[in-house]
Protein backbone atom coordinates (compact mmCIF):
# COMPACT_ATOMS: atom_id res chain seq x y z
CA UNK A 1 0.00 0.00 0.00
CA UNK A 2 3.08 2.05 0.95
CA UNK A 3 4.81 1.33 -1.85
CA UNK A 4 1.58 2.16 -4.11
CA UNK A 5 1.07 5.84 -2.83
CA UNK A 6 5.06 6.56 -3.28
CA UNK A 7 4.34 5.75 -6.85
CA UNK A 8 1.27 8.17 -7.30
CA UNK A 9 3.33 11.49 -5.67
CA UNK A 10 6.55 10.35 -8.28
CA UNK A 11 3.36 10.25 -10.41
CA UNK A 12 1.89 13.64 -9.86
CA UNK A 13 5.88 15.19 -9.28
CA UNK A 14 6.20 13.96 -13.10
CA UNK A 15 3.51 15.47 -14.60
CA UNK A 16 3.85 18.67 -12.18
CA UNK A 17 7.69 18.88 -13.75
CA UNK A 18 6.41 18.13 -17.45
CA UNK A 19 3.82 21.53 -17.43
CA UNK A 20 6.56 23.89 -15.74
CA UNK A 21 8.93 22.78 -18.45
CA UNK A 22 6.88 23.18 -21.37
CA UNK A 23 5.49 26.70 -19.69
CA UNK A 24 8.73 27.39 -19.41
CA UNK A 25 10.02 27.03 -22.97
CA UNK A 26 6.45 27.97 -24.08
CA UNK A 27 6.24 31.94 -22.40
CA UNK A 28 2.95 33.95 -22.89
CA UNK A 29 3.19 35.37 -26.09
CA UNK A 30 3.74 39.28 -25.84
CA UNK A 31 3.19 41.88 -28.39
CA UNK A 32 2.89 45.79 -27.08
CA UNK A 33 2.02 48.68 -29.06
CA UNK A 34 2.22 51.90 -27.09
CA UNK A 35 -0.03 53.88 -29.63
CA UNK A 36 -2.58 52.78 -31.19
CA UNK A 37 -3.91 56.25 -33.14
CA UNK A 38 -0.81 58.78 -34.57
CA UNK A 39 -2.28 61.95 -36.03
CA UNK A 40 -0.34 64.81 -38.38
CA UNK A 41 -0.94 68.18 -39.45
CA UNK A 42 -1.34 69.02 -43.23
CA UNK A 43 1.93 69.94 -43.01
CA UNK A 44 3.38 66.57 -41.93
CA UNK A 45 6.65 65.37 -39.91
CA UNK A 46 7.93 62.57 -38.37
CA UNK A 47 6.17 61.08 -34.87
CA UNK A 48 7.43 57.52 -33.29
CA UNK A 49 5.56 54.78 -31.79
CA UNK A 50 7.48 51.36 -30.18
CA UNK A 51 6.89 47.94 -30.85
CA UNK A 52 7.44 45.36 -27.43
CA UNK A 53 7.73 41.61 -28.08
CA UNK A 54 8.97 38.27 -27.11
CA UNK A 55 9.06 37.23 -30.83
CA UNK A 56 10.14 38.27 -33.98
CA UNK A 57 7.49 40.99 -35.59
CA UNK A 58 6.82 42.63 -39.35
CA UNK A 59 4.66 45.34 -40.22
CA UNK A 60 2.39 44.67 -43.09
CA UNK A 61 1.28 47.21 -45.59
CA UNK A 62 4.28 49.29 -44.42
CA UNK A 63 4.59 52.26 -47.33
CA UNK A 64 2.36 54.25 -49.27
CA UNK A 65 2.95 57.06 -51.78
CA UNK A 66 3.19 59.36 -48.63
CA UNK A 67 4.53 57.78 -45.49
CA UNK A 68 7.58 55.84 -44.75
CA UNK A 69 8.89 53.58 -41.89
CA UNK A 70 12.05 53.82 -40.79
CA UNK A 71 12.06 50.07 -40.47
CA UNK A 72 9.00 47.28 -40.97
CA UNK A 73 10.52 44.33 -38.45
CA UNK A 74 12.17 43.14 -35.71
CA UNK A 75 13.29 40.40 -33.04
CA UNK A 76 12.65 39.84 -29.30
CA UNK A 77 12.61 43.14 -27.37
CA UNK A 78 11.70 46.70 -27.80
CA UNK A 79 11.98 48.26 -30.90
CA UNK A 80 11.02 52.35 -31.57
CA UNK A 81 9.67 52.81 -35.56
CA UNK A 82 9.81 55.99 -37.00
CA UNK A 83 6.55 57.33 -39.12
CA UNK A 84 7.55 59.93 -41.58
CA UNK A 85 5.45 61.50 -43.73
CA UNK A 86 6.89 62.24 -47.62
CA UNK A 87 4.44 65.52 -48.34
CA UNK A 88 2.23 67.78 -47.17
CA UNK A 89 -1.58 67.13 -47.82
CA UNK A 90 -2.84 69.17 -50.08
CA UNK A 91 -5.49 66.93 -51.18
CA UNK A 92 -8.45 68.56 -49.74
CA UNK A 93 -9.50 65.26 -47.65
CA UNK A 94 -7.82 63.57 -44.54
CA UNK A 95 -5.69 60.44 -45.61
CA UNK A 96 -5.43 57.71 -43.12
CA UNK A 97 -3.22 54.23 -43.32
CA UNK A 98 -3.23 51.24 -41.08
CA UNK A 99 -0.23 49.45 -40.21
CA UNK A 100 -0.71 45.87 -38.97
CA UNK A 101 1.81 44.09 -36.46
CA UNK A 102 2.47 40.66 -36.08
CA UNK A 103 4.30 38.67 -34.11
CA UNK A 104 5.77 34.84 -34.82
CA UNK A 105 3.80 34.06 -31.41
CA UNK A 106 0.22 34.73 -33.20
CA UNK A 107 -0.26 38.09 -31.85
CA UNK A 108 -0.81 41.47 -33.61
CA UNK A 109 -1.84 44.89 -33.25
CA UNK A 110 -3.39 47.93 -35.42
CA UNK A 111 -1.87 51.31 -35.54
CA UNK A 112 -3.70 53.96 -37.89
CA UNK A 113 -2.15 56.73 -38.67
CA UNK A 114 -3.92 59.63 -40.64
CA UNK A 115 -2.57 63.38 -42.20
CA UNK A 116 -4.97 66.05 -42.22
CA UNK A 117 -5.40 68.28 -45.06
CA UNK A 118 -5.10 71.59 -45.87
CA UNK A 119 -6.27 73.37 -49.47
CA UNK A 120 -5.83 77.41 -48.86
CA UNK A 121 -2.98 79.48 -47.73
CA UNK A 122 -2.46 80.37 -44.27
CA UNK A 123 -4.18 83.84 -43.35
CA UNK A 124 -2.59 84.43 -40.31
CA UNK A 125 0.24 86.22 -41.51
CA UNK A 126 0.83 89.06 -39.03
CA UNK A 127 -0.07 87.51 -35.62
CA UNK A 128 -0.22 89.93 -32.30
CA UNK A 129 0.42 89.65 -28.98
CA UNK A 130 -2.26 89.33 -26.67
CA UNK A 131 -4.29 92.72 -26.12
CA UNK A 132 -6.51 93.30 -23.21
CA UNK A 133 -7.37 96.84 -23.86
CA UNK A 134 -11.27 97.47 -23.64
CA UNK A 135 -11.97 93.73 -23.50
CA UNK A 136 -12.40 93.31 -19.30
CA UNK A 137 -15.99 91.94 -20.00
CA UNK A 138 -16.28 87.79 -20.13
CA UNK A 139 -19.58 86.22 -21.91
CA UNK A 140 -21.96 86.78 -18.81
CA UNK A 141 -20.56 90.71 -18.14
CA UNK A 142 -20.45 91.34 -21.54
CA UNK A 143 -24.34 89.81 -22.11
CA UNK A 144 -25.60 92.01 -19.57
CA UNK A 145 -24.59 95.27 -21.15
CA UNK A 146 -26.79 94.22 -24.30
CA UNK A 147 -30.39 95.13 -23.75
CA UNK A 148 -32.00 94.64 -27.13
CA UNK A 149 -30.81 93.89 -30.48
CA UNK A 150 -31.66 94.66 -34.10
CA UNK A 151 -31.06 92.68 -37.40
CA UNK A 152 -30.06 94.68 -40.82
CA UNK A 153 -31.27 91.88 -42.64
CA UNK A 154 -30.96 91.38 -46.59
CA UNK A 155 -27.96 93.65 -47.06
CA UNK A 156 -24.22 92.40 -46.16
CA UNK A 157 -25.63 88.97 -47.16
CA UNK A 158 -27.33 89.32 -50.38
CA UNK A 159 -26.21 88.09 -53.43
CA UNK A 160 -25.02 90.53 -55.71
CA UNK A 161 -23.54 93.05 -53.14
CA UNK A 162 -25.01 95.01 -50.51
CA UNK A 163 -27.74 97.02 -52.53
CA UNK A 164 -28.44 93.44 -54.32
CA UNK A 165 -31.66 93.01 -52.33
CA UNK A 166 -33.11 96.24 -52.92
CA UNK A 167 -31.95 97.62 -49.46
CA UNK A 168 -29.83 100.93 -49.59
CA UNK A 169 -26.19 100.96 -47.91
CA UNK A 170 -25.85 100.86 -44.82
CA UNK A 171 -25.24 104.09 -43.02
CA UNK A 172 -24.07 105.32 -39.73
CA UNK A 173 -27.07 107.38 -39.71
CA UNK A 174 -29.42 104.59 -40.12
CA UNK A 175 -27.21 103.01 -37.32
CA UNK A 176 -27.71 106.07 -34.97
CA UNK A 177 -31.80 105.63 -36.07
CA UNK A 178 -31.82 101.93 -34.66
CA UNK A 179 -30.71 103.43 -31.60
CA UNK A 180 -32.93 106.47 -31.37
CA UNK A 181 -35.58 103.30 -31.15
CA UNK A 182 -34.33 101.89 -28.45
CA UNK A 183 -31.86 98.90 -29.39
CA UNK A 184 -28.11 99.00 -28.32
CA UNK A 185 -26.82 96.08 -30.47
CA UNK A 186 -26.82 95.17 -34.05
CA UNK A 187 -26.56 91.88 -35.52
CA UNK A 188 -24.70 91.97 -39.05
CA UNK A 189 -25.75 88.95 -41.45
CA UNK A 190 -22.51 89.05 -43.87
CA UNK A 191 -21.74 87.02 -46.84
CA UNK A 192 -17.97 86.59 -47.79
CA UNK A 193 -16.95 83.41 -50.05
CA UNK A 194 -20.89 84.42 -52.39
CA UNK A 195 -19.64 86.93 -54.99
CA UNK A 196 -16.69 88.71 -51.95
CA UNK A 197 -13.69 86.32 -52.79
CA UNK A 198 -11.08 87.87 -54.85
CA UNK A 199 -9.02 84.32 -55.53
CA UNK A 200 -11.77 81.27 -55.23
CA UNK A 201 -8.75 79.10 -55.47
CA UNK A 202 -7.21 80.71 -52.32
CA UNK A 203 -10.40 81.76 -50.45
CA UNK A 204 -9.09 85.13 -50.37
CA UNK A 205 -11.53 87.87 -49.56
CA UNK A 206 -11.87 91.02 -52.03
CA UNK A 207 -9.81 93.60 -50.16
CA UNK A 208 -12.32 96.19 -50.51
CA UNK A 209 -15.06 94.10 -49.07
CA UNK A 210 -13.17 93.31 -46.06
CA UNK A 211 -12.73 97.32 -45.82
CA UNK A 212 -16.57 97.81 -46.10
CA UNK A 213 -17.64 95.65 -43.53
CA UNK A 214 -15.12 97.18 -41.13
CA UNK A 215 -16.32 100.18 -41.86
CA UNK A 216 -20.40 99.69 -40.90
CA UNK A 217 -18.36 97.83 -37.78
CA UNK A 218 -17.42 101.15 -36.39
CA UNK A 219 -20.60 103.09 -37.14
CA UNK A 220 -21.68 100.39 -34.86
CA UNK A 221 -18.88 100.68 -32.71
CA UNK A 222 -18.65 104.54 -32.74
CA UNK A 223 -21.58 104.97 -31.28
CA UNK A 224 -21.67 102.68 -28.45
CA UNK A 225 -23.57 99.65 -30.42
CA UNK A 226 -22.70 96.19 -29.38
CA UNK A 227 -22.36 94.63 -32.83
CA UNK A 228 -22.41 90.62 -33.99
CA UNK A 229 -20.61 89.75 -36.88
CA UNK A 230 -20.85 86.35 -38.55
CA UNK A 231 -20.44 84.08 -41.47
CA UNK A 232 -24.27 84.08 -42.83
CA UNK A 233 -25.95 81.70 -45.27
CA UNK A 234 -23.19 82.77 -48.11
CA UNK A 235 -24.34 80.11 -50.52
CA UNK A 236 -24.53 77.23 -48.43
CA UNK A 237 -20.82 75.99 -48.06
CA UNK A 238 -21.13 75.51 -44.21
CA UNK A 239 -24.89 75.53 -43.65
CA UNK A 240 -25.61 73.27 -46.17
CA UNK A 241 -22.61 70.71 -45.42
CA UNK A 242 -22.52 69.51 -41.82
CA UNK A 243 -21.38 66.46 -43.34
CA UNK A 244 -18.25 63.54 -42.67
CA UNK A 245 -17.32 64.06 -46.54
CA UNK A 246 -17.59 67.95 -46.74
CA UNK A 247 -16.08 68.11 -43.50
CA UNK A 248 -12.26 68.56 -43.89
CA UNK A 249 -13.19 71.09 -47.01
CA UNK A 250 -15.46 73.10 -44.76
CA UNK A 251 -12.88 73.33 -42.15
CA UNK A 252 -10.19 74.50 -44.10
CA UNK A 253 -12.49 77.44 -45.88
CA UNK A 254 -13.61 78.37 -42.42
CA UNK A 255 -9.95 78.96 -41.05
CA UNK A 256 -9.02 80.55 -44.37
CA UNK A 257 -12.17 82.93 -44.30
CA UNK A 258 -11.76 83.45 -40.41
CA UNK A 259 -8.26 84.39 -40.33
CA UNK A 260 -9.05 86.80 -42.56
CA UNK A 261 -12.04 88.46 -41.18
CA UNK A 262 -10.39 88.30 -37.56
CA UNK A 263 -7.09 90.04 -38.86
CA UNK A 264 -9.10 92.79 -40.48
CA UNK A 265 -11.30 93.84 -37.24
CA UNK A 266 -9.00 92.68 -34.64
CA UNK A 267 -8.74 96.40 -33.01
CA UNK A 268 -12.40 96.74 -32.85
CA UNK A 269 -12.81 96.54 -28.57
CA UNK A 270 -15.44 94.32 -27.01
CA UNK A 271 -18.45 95.95 -28.54
CA UNK A 272 -17.43 93.58 -31.51
CA UNK A 273 -18.59 89.76 -31.23
CA UNK A 274 -18.03 87.15 -33.99
CA UNK A 275 -20.82 84.76 -34.79
CA UNK A 276 -18.95 81.19 -36.59
CA UNK A 277 -22.25 80.85 -38.73
CA UNK A 278 -25.56 81.39 -39.19
CA UNK A 279 -28.09 78.24 -39.43
CA UNK A 280 -26.28 75.08 -39.87
CA UNK A 281 -28.10 72.29 -40.93
CA UNK A 282 -26.90 69.84 -37.98
CA UNK A 283 -30.37 67.13 -36.79
CA UNK A 284 -28.80 65.18 -34.51
CA UNK A 285 -25.92 63.89 -32.28
CA UNK A 286 -23.77 62.82 -35.10
CA UNK A 287 -24.00 65.98 -37.51
CA UNK A 288 -23.84 68.57 -34.26
CA UNK A 289 -20.08 66.79 -33.55
CA UNK A 290 -19.22 67.79 -36.87
CA UNK A 291 -20.60 71.24 -35.81
CA UNK A 292 -18.75 71.23 -33.24
CA UNK A 293 -15.32 70.89 -35.43
CA UNK A 294 -16.07 74.00 -37.84
CA UNK A 295 -16.95 76.13 -34.49
CA UNK A 296 -13.34 74.58 -33.06
CA UNK A 297 -11.51 75.71 -36.38
CA UNK A 298 -13.38 79.11 -35.75
CA UNK A 299 -12.53 79.69 -31.95
CA UNK A 300 -8.56 78.48 -32.67
CA UNK A 301 -8.60 80.71 -35.97
CA UNK A 302 -9.67 83.77 -34.31
CA UNK A 303 -7.65 83.36 -31.26
CA UNK A 304 -4.61 82.77 -33.19
CA UNK A 305 -4.50 86.20 -34.87
CA UNK A 306 -4.32 87.63 -31.76
CA UNK A 307 -4.66 91.64 -29.71
CA UNK A 308 -7.80 91.95 -28.82
CA UNK A 309 -8.94 88.92 -30.50
CA UNK A 310 -7.30 86.77 -28.13
CA UNK A 311 -9.81 87.63 -25.80
CA UNK A 312 -13.00 88.44 -28.06
CA UNK A 313 -16.49 86.87 -27.26
CA UNK A 314 -17.37 84.33 -29.58
CA UNK A 315 -20.81 83.23 -30.14
CA UNK A 316 -21.36 79.74 -31.73
CA UNK A 317 -24.47 78.11 -33.23
CA UNK A 318 -27.20 75.33 -31.87
CA UNK A 319 -27.86 72.53 -35.04
CA UNK A 320 -30.23 74.33 -37.19
CA UNK A 321 -30.14 77.23 -34.48
CA UNK A 322 -32.93 75.23 -33.31
CA UNK A 323 -33.72 74.91 -28.70
CA UNK A 324 -35.21 71.76 -28.59
CA UNK A 325 -32.21 70.42 -30.76
CA UNK A 326 -29.53 72.37 -29.10
CA UNK A 327 -30.74 71.58 -26.18
CA UNK A 328 -30.34 67.79 -26.88
CA UNK A 329 -27.02 67.45 -28.86
CA UNK A 330 -25.36 70.03 -27.71
CA UNK A 331 -23.64 68.57 -24.88
CA UNK A 332 -20.88 70.71 -24.63
CA UNK A 333 -19.02 73.50 -26.16
CA UNK A 334 -15.34 73.01 -28.11
CA UNK A 335 -12.25 74.09 -25.90
CA UNK A 336 -11.36 77.64 -25.80
CA UNK A 337 -7.93 79.42 -24.70
CA UNK A 338 -9.82 82.56 -23.39
CA UNK A 339 -12.19 81.68 -20.30
CA UNK A 340 -15.67 82.35 -20.44
CA UNK A 341 -15.76 83.86 -23.75
CA UNK A 342 -18.27 81.93 -25.67
CA UNK A 343 -21.83 82.15 -26.14
CA UNK A 344 -24.24 80.17 -28.19
CA UNK A 345 -27.05 81.79 -30.27
CA UNK A 346 -30.51 79.46 -31.11
CA UNK A 347 -33.09 81.33 -33.25
CA UNK A 348 -37.10 81.49 -32.78
CA UNK A 349 -39.81 81.54 -35.45
CA UNK A 350 -42.88 79.01 -34.28
CA UNK A 351 -45.14 78.63 -35.38
CA UNK A 352 -43.92 78.56 -38.64
CA UNK A 353 -47.34 79.00 -40.03
CA UNK A 354 -48.12 81.94 -38.23
CA UNK A 355 -44.81 83.93 -38.58
CA UNK A 356 -45.35 84.81 -41.94
CA UNK A 357 -43.08 82.47 -43.02
CA UNK A 358 -45.06 80.19 -45.36
CA UNK A 359 -47.14 82.30 -47.76
CA UNK A 360 -49.46 79.42 -49.17
CA UNK A 361 -51.11 76.64 -47.12
CA UNK A 362 -49.20 73.17 -47.09
CA UNK A 363 -49.84 69.47 -47.05
CA UNK A 364 -48.56 69.62 -43.64
CA UNK A 365 -50.22 72.76 -42.19
CA UNK A 366 -52.87 75.83 -42.90
CA UNK A 367 -51.01 79.07 -42.32
CA UNK A 368 -51.89 80.32 -39.40
CA UNK A 369 -53.31 84.18 -38.61
CA UNK A 370 -54.00 83.92 -34.94
CA UNK A 371 -51.78 83.31 -31.98
CA UNK A 372 -52.23 83.48 -27.86
CA UNK A 373 -54.75 83.60 -25.08
CA UNK A 374 -57.14 86.29 -26.26
CA UNK A 375 -56.20 86.90 -29.86
CA UNK A 376 -58.16 83.55 -31.26
CA UNK A 377 -60.91 84.77 -34.71
CA UNK A 378 -64.55 83.61 -34.14
CA UNK A 379 -64.39 85.25 -37.64
CA UNK A 380 -61.96 82.80 -39.05
CA UNK A 381 -61.19 80.19 -36.48
CA UNK A 382 -59.54 77.61 -39.19
CA UNK A 383 -56.91 80.02 -39.09
CA UNK A 384 -56.29 79.96 -35.29
CA UNK A 385 -52.60 78.55 -34.24
CA UNK A 386 -53.03 75.07 -32.85
CA UNK A 387 -49.91 74.68 -31.49
CA UNK A 388 -46.61 76.36 -30.89
CA UNK A 389 -48.48 79.10 -28.41
CA UNK A 390 -47.38 80.67 -25.25
CA UNK A 391 -46.98 77.24 -23.01
CA UNK A 392 -44.22 76.09 -25.84
CA UNK A 393 -42.70 79.37 -25.90
CA UNK A 394 -42.05 79.11 -22.01
CA UNK A 395 -41.01 75.21 -22.26
CA UNK A 396 -38.29 76.03 -24.97
CA UNK A 397 -37.00 79.25 -23.70
CA UNK A 398 -36.53 77.49 -20.27
CA UNK A 399 -34.59 74.63 -21.80
CA UNK A 400 -31.96 77.29 -22.80
CA UNK A 401 -31.82 78.91 -19.62
CA UNK A 402 -31.03 75.14 -17.88
CA UNK A 403 -29.29 73.68 -20.17
CA UNK A 404 -26.69 76.88 -20.66
CA UNK A 405 -27.46 80.48 -19.01
CA UNK A 406 -27.55 79.09 -15.26
CA UNK A 407 -24.53 77.38 -16.20
CA UNK A 408 -22.71 80.95 -17.28
CA UNK A 409 -23.33 80.58 -20.74
CA UNK A 410 -24.96 83.30 -22.20
CA UNK A 411 -27.65 82.70 -25.21
CA UNK A 412 -28.23 84.88 -27.51
CA UNK A 413 -31.45 84.83 -29.55
CA UNK A 414 -30.24 85.99 -32.38
CA UNK A 415 -33.04 85.76 -35.08
CA UNK A 416 -37.12 86.26 -34.19
CA UNK A 417 -39.92 87.83 -34.94
CA UNK A 418 -43.60 87.81 -36.27
CA UNK A 419 -45.11 89.70 -39.49
CA UNK A 420 -48.15 91.18 -40.49
CA UNK A 421 -49.98 89.45 -43.30
CA UNK A 422 -51.71 93.12 -43.92
CA UNK A 423 -50.43 93.65 -47.32
CA UNK A 424 -49.94 89.91 -48.26
CA UNK A 425 -51.81 88.02 -51.15
CA UNK A 426 -53.64 86.60 -47.56
CA UNK A 427 -55.39 89.18 -45.62
CA UNK A 428 -57.09 88.16 -42.66
CA UNK A 429 -60.80 88.52 -42.66
CA UNK A 430 -60.50 89.67 -39.14
CA UNK A 431 -57.15 91.56 -39.56
CA UNK A 432 -57.73 94.02 -36.09
CA UNK A 433 -57.28 90.34 -34.05
CA UNK A 434 -54.48 89.04 -36.65
CA UNK A 435 -52.77 92.60 -35.78
CA UNK A 436 -52.95 92.38 -32.14
CA UNK A 437 -51.60 88.90 -32.48
CA UNK A 438 -48.62 89.87 -33.75
CA UNK A 439 -48.25 92.51 -31.77
CA UNK A 440 -49.03 90.02 -28.72
CA UNK A 441 -46.06 87.57 -30.40
CA UNK A 442 -43.55 89.88 -30.36
CA UNK A 443 -44.22 90.57 -26.64
CA UNK A 444 -44.37 87.73 -25.24
CA UNK A 445 -40.64 86.02 -27.02
CA UNK A 446 -39.13 89.33 -26.39
CA UNK A 447 -40.35 89.07 -22.67
CA UNK A 448 -39.57 85.01 -22.22
CA UNK A 449 -36.30 85.55 -23.88
CA UNK A 450 -35.34 88.74 -21.38
CA UNK A 451 -36.79 86.69 -18.28
CA UNK A 452 -35.14 83.34 -19.44
CA UNK A 453 -31.87 85.55 -19.57
CA UNK A 454 -31.84 85.12 -23.14
CA UNK A 455 -30.36 88.23 -25.88
CA UNK A 456 -33.45 89.02 -28.26
CA UNK A 457 -32.71 90.47 -31.72
CA UNK A 458 -35.09 90.67 -33.62
CA UNK A 459 -35.15 90.06 -37.57
CA UNK A 460 -35.56 93.06 -39.98
CA UNK A 461 -35.12 93.30 -43.63
CA UNK A 462 -36.54 96.90 -43.96
CA UNK A 463 -39.89 96.06 -43.14
CA UNK A 464 -40.49 97.95 -39.49
CA UNK A 465 -37.69 100.85 -40.10
CA UNK A 466 -37.36 102.63 -43.33
CA UNK A 467 -34.08 102.21 -44.62
CA UNK A 468 -33.50 105.11 -46.29
CA UNK A 469 -35.35 107.99 -44.73
CA UNK A 470 -35.08 107.24 -41.06
CA UNK A 471 -38.65 106.82 -39.98
CA UNK A 472 -40.85 104.39 -38.44
CA UNK A 473 -42.93 102.20 -40.82
CA UNK A 474 -44.35 99.62 -38.27
CA UNK A 475 -44.88 101.91 -35.16
CA UNK A 476 -46.80 98.88 -33.24
CA UNK A 477 -43.46 96.37 -34.08
CA UNK A 478 -41.50 98.92 -32.26
CA UNK A 479 -43.35 99.35 -29.37
CA UNK A 480 -44.50 95.75 -29.00
CA UNK A 481 -40.78 94.26 -29.18
CA UNK A 482 -40.20 97.93 -26.11
CA UNK A 483 -42.60 96.30 -24.39
CA UNK A 484 -41.48 93.24 -24.09
CA UNK A 485 -37.93 94.41 -22.73
CA UNK A 486 -39.43 96.10 -20.13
Amino acid sequence: MKTLNFLRVLFFVAIASFFSCKKANNPAAELTVNQSVITFTPEGGTQDFSVASNATWNISNPGSSWLQLNTTSGNSGSTVIHVTTLSQNTTGLTRSIVLEVSSSNGQSRRVTVSQATTIYPTYNTSPKAADATGMSSNAVQLAAKIKLGWNIGNTLEASGGETGWGNPLITEDYVKFVKQQGFNAIRLPCAWNMGHLSNQATAQIDGNWLNRVKEVVGYCVKNDMYVLLNIHWDGGWLENNVTKVKQDSVNAKQKALWEQIATAMRDFDEHLMFASANEPAADDAATTAILSTYHQTFINAVRSTGGKNAYRVLVLQGPSTNMEKTSDYMTSLPQDQAAARLMVEVHYYSPFQFCCLLDNDASWGKMFYYWGAGHHSTIEPERNATWGEESDVDASFNRMKTKFVDKGIPVLLGEYGAYRRDNSAHVPLDLPTHEGAVDYWNTYVTKQAKSNGMLPFFWDTGGALDRRNYTVKDQRTIVAIKAGAN
